[in-house]
């Protein structure tokens, strides 16, 4: 068996901006390689056909899919990231948040220090947490 990898399928020509965006709030990562679909080929021009990103060292695929699903994101598969401090925390959660949609208030839960749970703009369900 190969390596598993998350795989991101979004709609309306939105995943080189969430990737762009999300390497852009967390320190230590990049987008790896692009392939974007040409003039006729099955999607539209310029958008991605299939694409790597890291997030501090964690690999994820997307696509911008050619065709309108009537499924997204569920936020019963959410990217769980470890915070080393408040601030990163803090940070992170308001800059995720915009434009998208609180699950869990950040707070104090009993199983960590602080944590929250949100819907970004793009769907994409995140936890943010900073142990104890």
């Amino acid at each position: 068996m190969g390596k598993v990898t998350p795989f991101l399928m979004f709609q309306d020509g939105k995943a080189e901006e969430a990737m762009n965006y999300y390497t852009s709030l967390i320190k230590d990562s990049e987008i790896t390689s692009i392939v974007r679909y040409g003039a006729n080929e099955a999607g539209d021009e310029g958008t991605v056909m299939q694409a790597t990103f890291t997030l501090k060292g964690q690999e994820f695929m997307c696509i911008d899919s050619n065709l309108k699903h009537p499924f997204t994101f569920t936020p019963s598969f959410s990217i769980f990231v470890t915070c080393d401090t408040e601030e990163e925390l803090d940070t992170l959660y308001h800059n995720l948040n915009k434009g998208g949609q609180e699950l869990m208030p950040l707070g104090d839960y009993g199983f960590s220090k602080r944590f929250g749970w949100l819907n970004d703009r793009f769907g994409v369900s995140w936890q943010l947490n900073l142990p104890k």
